[in-house]
Parts: C-alpha cells; structure tokens; sequence
C-alpha cells in the first residue's frame, strides 16, 4: 500500500494536463494509466481518424505544437507522438499499464485499489475521457445474428467490413466519416440520421475552429447557458480533418451514393423502423448553421477585419422525397451495422454515491465531491472542455479548488 496526495486516473490529454498544473503547484501525485500514455487514441481509433481541430488548436499547459504544418491535422499517430512527448517534457509520473479495480472511501479519504497495488490519497481525479465505452442502443439486441455489430472503437478500417451493405447508425463527426469511407471503398451504404450540426470546414478563407476561437464561442461557461444538460448533449460537428474538403455532410454522401434514412427508432421481428422526421432535422441543422456562420461576419465587422472573402451562400441539406422508413434487416442488403451513436464515460470503477438515478455522474465544474474531481467530459466547464485544447483551462481551474481544499483540510 502507497500513500500520495493525488490519484489522477488516465494519461491522455486531462490526465497530463493535470500533471503539469499540479506539479506547478508541488502537490505529489501519480497519474495510473490502464495501457500506454494515450491508450485510447493509440488503440481505440480507427485507422484514418484525424483530429477534428487544427494542429495550431493542440494547446496543452506549457505546451503547444510546434511543427511545419499549424493548418494541417493530426494523424492517430501524430496524436499519440504528441502526447507522449508532452509527458515526457512534464516528466509526468505515470504508471502505465495498471488498472483501476474500484475506488472507495479510506477514511478521511480515499483508496484506489489496482492491479498493481493500493494507493491512499487525499484527492482522485477522473481523467479517463469522455469516450470510456461507445454507446449501443438496449435495441442492439434485437438485431438478427448474422449481422455483425462495430463500434467507432472496435472499427478500424473498411477491410473489416464483410460483403454486402451496411447501416451505419448516427449522422456526427464519427458516422458521417465512417460512411464516407465506406462508401470510397465501394460498400452500399445506408447512413441513419437524427439530430446533427452541419457546419462547413472553413468559413471565408479561416478554418471554422478559427472563427469559433477567436469569436469566444469555445469559451463560452456553463453558466451561459439556458439548459447544461441539453448543452453537453450537442452532437459534435458534421467536420473531418481535411481542409480540401469544404463539408462532410448529408449532401456529399447522397452524392457519393448513400442512402439517407431518418433515425433509428424501433426494432420489430428483424424490421428496422426510422421516423419520419429526417426533414425537421435536417432544417434545423442548416438554421443552426446559418445562425453561427451569421455571428461570425457580425463579429468580424465588429473588429473591423478586412480582407476577408464573401461570405457563400451554402444551399440548403438535400432531403430524400421518400426515405425509407422501414428495413429488413433478416434478410436483403445489410450485413453490417455501425453503431455511431456517441460514446459514455466509463466509472464503473468508482464504489461512491456519486451518481444520479440514471448512473450519470454528479458533479458542479467538475467538482464532484470534498477531494474528489472529473476532467474532460463535453461542456463541463466551457464549451471547450472536451477539446485538447480546452482541458488545459479546466485543469488550472481545478487544481486550484484542489489546493484550496487541501489547505482547508490542513487547518
């Protein structure tokens, strides 16, 4: 058994992070990582993904990149390099290759129990991401046994994919990716679709992470917002890492030959239903773009820019006159089913009473109870939160409550 002030749990992007602001504040502690430094990014991934923000965009504490290519966009291994050789310049003291069997009260504080030993502390920090475990539907069971089920974790390429089509299941970042690359390798693809944000990758010459940026969108608090809940529910942004390709959404992949279908709703006797409501989403997806795309040229008037492209008048997503609403899955094209319906964190480590009625975690900024901190979940305390980029602020926010708490502690 080891006694230290602080378990931070995870050594990705918060993890370290967390490391660095803790150091600068002398708090001892050890970060326990069930794999490698960047595990999740190195091993649950698929083979092309790249980072969705621009390479100028990976700012981590007393960290930035400093390549040849600031426009450009990560690769996984290019992520993995650059995480790695964060830990490495913080001298970060990670444990890898151990993992978290549970974490309980030890008397005024805390036990984290390993498969490599015990740990006592005074605080714990959950830094082990938001994408814990892909998110499947209770439905998923219904599904006839001859189709095969994938995850955007456990897919990696389209050589995987068996013949025949595919149904690929939610229409953010991960689906739409997923499909367009199905669909370049010659698959039949049928892409499911619910809420989504159509966005273009760049917006008058500026990539639209620069705009969101520099505009204050990514900063915005929680406490700005009407409804938290509904915020960190957002789907991510219809984007891919490429800025040769001005949009990655329904338009392209109807175009590249998908068939686009409303959302998932039901399962009956291996017949697949989708709602009708695929064309109220798709209106709100371009409202909402035009909406954010219209707060950006009222900013850069305001700043007095000049030199900026016309704004272009993006057309409106191209709805299927009938799609279908019914499928049979027992039978005819599909083969495969690609669940791309987000993902969930996973503390099923954690024996406390720290959950709500539906086993989500409780927490007011991450602050989740005396000594006791989350880090890097979608909107946590900004909008940033989950970003690369936006767990650095979050970090220094919650080490300092850290530090507050252990002098109270101490007095």
């Amino acid at each position: 058994m080891k006694h230290i002030q602080t378990v931070i749990i995870g050594a990705g992007q918060a993890g370290l992070a967390m490391s660095k602001c803790l150091s600068e504040r002398s708090v001892a502690h050890v970060v326990i990582e069930r794999g490698e430094i960047a595990n999740s990014w190195a091993t649950e991934r698929w083979d092309s993904l790249k980072l969705l923000t621009p390479n100028w965009q990976s700012r981590l504490p007393g960290h930035c990149y400093t390549g040849t290519d600031p426009d450009g966009y990560m690769s996984m291994p290019e992520i993995n390099d650059y995480l790695r050789d964060y830990a490495h310049a913080i001298a970060a003291p990670v444990e890898d290759r151990t993992n978290v069997n549970c974490v309980t009260v030890e008397g005024f504080g805390y036990r984290v129990s390993t498969d490599c030993g015990d740990w006592i502390c005074d605080h714990v920090i959950f830094a082990n991401g938001a994408c814990g475990q892909a998110y499947v539907p209770a439905l998923a069971e219904e599904l006839p046994q001859h189709l095969t089920q994938l995850t955007p974790q456990s897919y990696k390429s389209p050589d995987q994919i068996p013949h025949g089509g595919v149904l690929v299941v939610g229409a953010s970042a991960s689906g739409t990716q997923i499909a367009a690359k199905l669909l370049a390798s010659g698959h039949d693809v049928m892409l499911s679709a619910g809420a989504h944000i159509r966005v273009p990758r760049s917006h008058r010459g500026r990539d639209i992470q620069w705009w969101m940026d520099r505009t204050g969108v990514l900063d915005t608090h929680i406490s700005e917002v009407d409804d938290p809940l509904r915020a960190r529910k957002v789907p991510s942004l219809q984007l891919v890492g490429d800025a040769n390709l001005p949009f990655l959404d329904l338009n392209l992949l109807q175009d590249r030959g998908a068939t686009v279908t409303g959302r998932l709703v039901g399962l009956q006797n291996g017949v697949a239903q989708f709602s009708g409501s695929l064309a109220n989403h798709c209106v709100l997806s371009d409202l909402k773009m035009r909406r954010l795309l219209g707060s950006f040229d009222v900013w850069a008037e305001a700043q007095g820019l000049e030199g900026l492209p016309a704004a272009q008048n993006h057309g409106p997503t191209v709805v299927p006159t009938h799609p279908p609403l019914l499928l049979d899955l027992a039978k005819g094209r599909i083969k495969t089913v690609i669940w791309a319906t987000g993902y969930r964190p996973d503390f099923s480590f954690a024996r406390l009473p720290i959950f709500d009625q539906k086993g989500a975690l409780r927490h007011k900024d991450g602050v989740v109870g005396p000594g006791l901190y989350v880090l890097g979940l979608p909107f946590q305390i900004r909008r940033k939160s989950a970003l690369i980029d936006g767990v650095g602020q979050d970090a220094e926010d919650m080490a300092n409550h850290l530090v507050r708490h252990q002098r109270t502690k101490a007095a």
